[in-house]
């Protein structure tokens, strides 16, 4: 039989001080845990944002953008005064690199044009050319109307748009204005309206304005041309003049209008660029994270809303990091991109130039939704598994930015500029604003700065700086 004895034995000092060496050890396995982002970063998202709600240079910025050089129409002198602006304004604040890249970009000249109703009664109508449309013949259209309410409808009386001038009277949806309303169903009749009535043997399109609010104000906007069919002249009326045409003709009504357009193309691209700042990353200066908005607009207005507020956000951001002496480990860069509005001509270059580095950018951010309050982030990535990290991630990151608003992360658009990349692998954001407002005066005449909200405009720097700040220094790539 074993038996325990009653003696007390010697204790070894190892086994003495094991509680205690115990407990260090789990102290120092406690200490090397990774920090969540939101015990790494609160302090300097905090920081961050309370400085550039305190002071920052953007409705400086976008006063000297809008006022002093006006709407920047792809190929214009105006877009390339705005080009050099930026520039001297970018070397002025002392980044590590400022320069531009070369882009080809199509010349649309919109030239004299004009609406007139000769029938049931002499009247002028407000009208706009859609960018890309050809112009009518010397002396212009005399034609009669056809009214109808969409493509399926002209599908149906398409025997009755030959020789005429169809109207799209398409009204886009109001749900949700917030994120934007119905734009995507009523721009396809912006876009393509002049291809479908051509194939109709129809002479000009107009369409309703893409808005759900108007005081007689046509909106501009791009178009295309399909492959193989008959280009004719095209042009967007007001929303109240859409709706007359079309009781008009409800009540039997026959309608003669005159369209006059001397819009045309150059007949060769001609020489943009893309503006490109850096604040270089103090460990990984060749992994890039890329803020941005689009340099050019439409030739009516001051384009302060679409995009000058997205441009002078990510400028003042990047100048905001520069004056806090805020390095992060990866390189953030400052994109200023030409020819949105009526190509993608430099999202699409800069991916082709940038084509052996692509590997190594980490994000792209885009502002282009206007200056309304920040609302949150629409991600996308071609992988779903990094697609709902960086959701995760940019959700938390986020969080600490609750002083410029209650900003979600969700699966959306991301921008027009940056999505050529989308293919490439990395994360693409798209930095939301509320939209409740932007299309009443979206590519029109009214897009002028006094539509600005400075303290919502602040928040989007705020926001754009702590955001791009956070992820360019990370430890793993956003997604990963």
């Amino acid at each position: 039989m074993f038996r325990l004895s009653s003696r007390r034995l010697p204790v070894s000092p190892a086994v003495r001080f094991a509680p205690a060496l115990l407990l260090a050890a789990c102290s120092a396995l406690a200490v090397e845990q990774p920090q969540t982002l939101t015990e790494r970063y609160e302090r300097d998202v905090q920081r961050i944002v309370a400085a550039v709600q305190a002071d920052n240079d953007a409705m400086p910025l976008l006063q000297e953008l809008c006022d002093d050089i006006g709407h920047r129409l792809s190929g214009s002198p105006q877009l390339d005064d705005a080009i050099q602006w930026a520039v001297r304004r970018l070397r002025a604040a002392g980044h590590d690199f400022v320069g531009t890249e070369t882009v080809m970009v199509t010349q649309w000249i919109r030239g004299e044009e004009s609406v007139e109703m000769l029938a049931p009664r002499p009247m002028s109508i407000p009208m706009l050319g859609l960018g890309g449309s050809v112009g009518t013949p010397a002396g212009g259209i005399t034609a009669d109307v056809l009214v109808v309410n969409s493509f399926e409808e002209l599908q149906q009386r398409g025997s009755e748009a030959r020789g005429r001038i169809v109207v799209f009277n398409f009204a886009m949806p109001t749900e949700n204005e917030r994120e934007g309303a119905g734009y995507g169903a009523a721009v396809r009749y912006r876009y393509g309206g002049a291809g479908a009535a051509a194939k109709h043997g129809a002479r000009a399109a107009l369409v309703r304005s893409v808005t759900t609010r108007s005081l007689q104000s046509p909106h501009t906007g791009g178009m295309g041309y399909p492959d193989g069919v008959e280009q004719i002249p095209t042009a967007a009326i007001t929303t109240e003049f859409a709706e007359m045409l079309a009781r008009l003709q409800s009540r039997g009504q026959a309608i003669t209008l005159r369209l006059n357009m001397e819009a045309r193309t150059s007949p060769a691209p001609v020489p943009s660029a893309n503006v490109i700042a850096e604040l270089r990353g103090r460990e990984r200066p060749d992994e890039i994270v890329v803020i941005s908005g689009h340099l050019d607009s439409w030739d009516v207005g001051t384009g302060a809303q679409d995009d000058g507020a997205g441009v002078v956000t990510a400028m003042a951001a990047l100048n905001a990091l520069k004056k806090l002496d805020l390095r992060p480990r990866r390189t953030i860069r400052v994109v200023l991109w030409t020819n949105e509005e009526n190509g993608i001509a430099g999202g699409r270059t800069y991916k082709q130039v940038h084509a052996d580095e692509l590997a190594r950018h980490v994000a792209a951010i885009e502002l282009d939704s206007g200056a309304g309050a920040p609302i949150g982030y629409g991600v996308e990535a071609q992988d779903k598994g990094k697609r709902a990290r960086a959701i995760e991630q940019l959700g938390e990151i986020l969080g600490l930015c609750r002083a410029a608003g209650n900003l979600p992360a969700y699966e959306g658009y991301s921008g027009a500029d940056i999505r050529p990349m989308l293919d490439a692998g990395f994360v693409l954001l798209g930095q939301d604003a509320d939209m409740t407002h932007y299309f009443d005066i979206h590519h029109t005449e009214a897009d002028t700065i006094d539509k600005i909200d400075p303290k919502a405009l602040t928040n989007h720097v705020a926001v754009m700086a702590a955001v791009s700040y956070v992820i360019a220094d990370m430890d793993e790539r956003i997604g990963n």
